[in-house]
């Protein structure tokens, strides 16, 4: 029988990849099923960061989120059973880098690892986001040409500020399937300029205690932006606190991502899990 080609064409709204083979082309459904998260650290450098999950867990064990240490689980992806069979199966969505940034500095010396790792998985599909987007050029292997299939990226903003900042490059840089995540979403934005070639724009409210105001006209905002665009659009989550129509509703983390689902907003973006 002949071998499949590890090749992954377009990316879709909800993380939906079409794999094709050499027998046959065939849709799955592809979902973050698991988190590699080679090194755990990272530095403040804007406004979203000011009350990031990860300082906020780490506070409670006494770590310093802000020492870069790589993980044990570096090599998770290529893990094999006693079989030698790969322990994640073909298809598995990997969340790269959720305790940290990818293209932090500080990873330098282990990220091309990292992209052999993802070379070597070429039947498994990677996605990252991202607040230094103006490092990637520096950070992509050799081969990376216009982009990896099985790699998606996202760029974070979290205001109007940081969208002019970093949108202008995300749009020059060389990437096969580009998301932006406004998370923790700050204020109203106009995004209207920086939608061509993005496939989702995913919109989501600060959680925690300390956790800013998320206003619901802000999200319909960008929705509407979006939707004008033809770009797929997904509220993740409502943050913890959520203003509609005049008053702050405080909502629980264990409910903020089905509180945003029942707002009934998601436009092409499909259903997962």
């Amino acid at each position: 029988m002949q071998e499949p080609v590890c090749k992954i064409k377009k990316l879709q709204a909800g993380l939906f990849f079409k794999v094709v083979d050499s027998r046959r082309a065939v849709y799955y459904l592809i979902f973050m099923q698991e988190y590699w998260n080679p090194w755990h650290g990272c530095h403040k450098i804007s406004d979203g960061c000011k009350n990031c999950y990860v300082y906020s867990s780490d506070c409670k064990y006494d770590k310093d989120s802000s020492v870069v240490t790589k993980n044990l689980a570096f090599n998770l992806p290529i893990k094999k059973d006693r079989k030698g069979n790969y322990k994640y199966p073909s298809g598995t969505m990997f969340g790269l880098c959720f305790t940290s940034d990818f293209l932090l500095q500080e990873a330098d010396e282990w990220r091309d690892e990292c992209w052999r790792i993802i070379k070597e998985r070429c039947d498994c599909n990677f996605f990252f986001i991202t607040k230094r987007i103006d490092r990637f050029t520096e950070c992509i292997p050799s081969d990376w040409g216009e982009g990896y299939d099985n790699v998606a990226v996202g760029c974070t903003v979290e205001n109007q500020k940081q969208a002019d900042i970093r949108l202008p490059v995300f749009q020059l840089v060389p990437i096969k399937h580009k998301m932006i995540v406004c998370a923790p979403l700050l204020e109203d934005m106009d995004l209207s300029n920086y939608l061509d070639g993005i496939e989702e724009l995913s919109v989501g409210g600060e959680s925690g205690i300390n956790a800013r105001v998320c206003d619901f006209d802000w999200v319909l905002s960008l929705r509407a932006q979006a939707v004008e665009r033809g770009v797929a659009f997904y509220f993740h989550q409502t943050g913890a606190r959520l203003k509609k129509d005049g008053k702050i509703y405080r909502i629980p983390r264990k409910h903020q991502h089905s509180q945003a689902k029942k707002a009934n907003i998601n436009f092409n973006h499909k259903a997962i899990g």
